[in-house]
């Protein structure tokens, strides 16, 4: 399955990501590459004052402090943002044995955790627990809210319709429990997310419940303050790389739920279909007890019949459990990734308006603002973990469904070699009469 390298997306700076500094990672001009030290002109921009231009500098967060939007160390985050190709695997977590719960006021499912690991953040080498869709809720929110620079995974949806789907049956519960089990992978395989603090109180805490009322009102209070802050200004215009993602999101999120409407509608047909066809055999077989010389040939037909109606079911469950799911978890996926992409251009917008306030004092040689240089760092950040979120992104995307065609064929393919087979199977019969007379 080797195909040609991925077109990638228009930039607006003259080197690729791999080739950019972090941007936590501070800047000299004695490290600088063969003495390069002109940064890219989508995380700078600069203002005229007068006869000259202010150009804000591109150092990065102090070594020994952490980074704004992270809570893993700054030496963790370098290390794990050079190693985004070769992931590393010293954490191994699985989602299984569901089990219900019925109490007096709800009726609920939980699932064992269980986690092995030999990072010295954990205390212990394996852990076991058990969380229910809220507590996965609860991560997703909280690592939404202390890494609001990366792309968080999407969890299934909570809500089921009433009456169309039983969210206790066998069927949901293990269709939800791989959509859980692959939440926590995609957030175990990310070199920043996985050593979030809250990802570590999941996975190990007992009782997560007193962890749940820490630390909401802070968070409410700097989430409104940037809505204050980035409230009344426009943003210009985003960097022409973050505008072609955007617009890419937009097409990939319709192709795919048209694709998922499509599909929807064509296993409904099948279901419908097989309901027929489970009608339509057995008439063969009553038949055949009136005709002694088609006899055995209509038995036949009513178990080639049979036969098709099996391959169908099969070939419907398939769909079910493992086409729609992937279909829908990238759909979901491409409306995390406009979330950020809303995030870095509400951080772009105050970067912007605190350039303007600076502008509008009308001094001959102003100075930056130590605020105005923190938010320039914040946006840079934002870029930098977009891009390597994205490149990341494309490649999980391009091995699912790969892999996911390649299911997907293979089933069809054995479908209609049943359906061969079965059909083939009542020559013979036919033959042997035609001979006989």
């Amino acid at each position: 399955m080797s195909g040609g390298p991925p077109k990638a997306l228009p930039s607006t700076g003259p080197h690729s990501l791999r080739d950019m500094p972090h941007p936590l990672a501070g800047s000299s001009s004695e490290e600088a590459v063969g003495g390069d030290s002109t940064p890219s002109p989508d995380l700078l921009m600069t203002r005229s004052f007068g006869d000259k231009d202010l150009i804000l500098p591109n150092g990065g967060t102090p070594a020994g402090t952490s980074s704004p939007a992270s809570s893993s160390s700054l030496l963790n985050r370098l290390q794990l943002d050079d190693d985004i190709d070769g992931e590393t695997r010293d954490l191994f977590v699985t989602v299984d044995d569901p089990k219900k719960h019925v109490c007096t006021m709800e009726t609920y499912i939980t699932y064992r955790i269980t986690t092995k690991s030999s990072r010295v953040e954990f205390d212990l080498p394996e852990y076991s627990v058990r969380r229910r869709y809220q507590d996965f809720d609860w991560l997703r929110n909280k690592l939404e809210e202390s890494q609001p620079t990366h792309l968080i995974p999407p969890l299934p949806e909570k809500f089921v319709v009433k009456g169309v789907v039983d969210r206790f049956s066998e069927e949901f519960v293990e269709t939800r429990r791989k959509a859980l089990d692959k939440f926590l992978k995609r957030i175990t395989d990310h070199p920043v997310l996985s050593f979030n603090e809250h990802f570590n109180v999941f996975l190990t805490a007992k009782d997560l419940n007193a962890y749940k009322k820490q630390g909401m009102a802070l968070l409410t209070r700097v989430g409104e303050s940037v809505k204050h802050v980035t409230g009344g200004y426009k943003l210009r215009s985003r960097p022409l790389e973050f505008a072609a993602i955007g617009e890419y999101l937009d097409t990939f999120a319709l192709k795919l739920g048209t694709i998922d409407r499509i599909a929807q509608r064509i296993i409904k047909e099948e279901i419908e279909y097989l309901v027929e066809l489970r009608e339509y055999g057995p008439v063969y077989s009553t038949w055949s007890t009136l005709e002694s010389e088609l006899a055995e040939p209509l038995e036949g037909v009513s178990a080639c019949i049979g036969n098709c109606s099996t391959a169908l079911e099969e070939l419907t469950d398939d769909m079910t459990e493992d086409f729609l799911p992937v279909l829908r978890e990238y759909i979901l996926y491409s409306d995390s990734m406009k979330s950020v992409l809303k995030k870095r251009d509400q951080v772009q917008a105050e970067y912007e308006a605190k350039l303007e306030a600076v502008a509008l004092r009308k001094e001959d040689h102003p100075k930056v603002p130590a605020d105005v240089e923190k938010c320039q760092d914040r946006m840079e950040c934002f870029n930098a973990d977009l891009k390597a979120d994205m490149e990341r992104w494309q490649n999980n995307k391009r091995q699912d469904f790969r892999q996911l065609l390649m299911g997907m064929a293979d089933k069809n393919i054995q479908y209609y070699e049943k359906c061969l087979t079965a059909w083939e199977s009542i020559i013979p019969l036919l033959q042997e009469k035609q001979e006989a007379k």
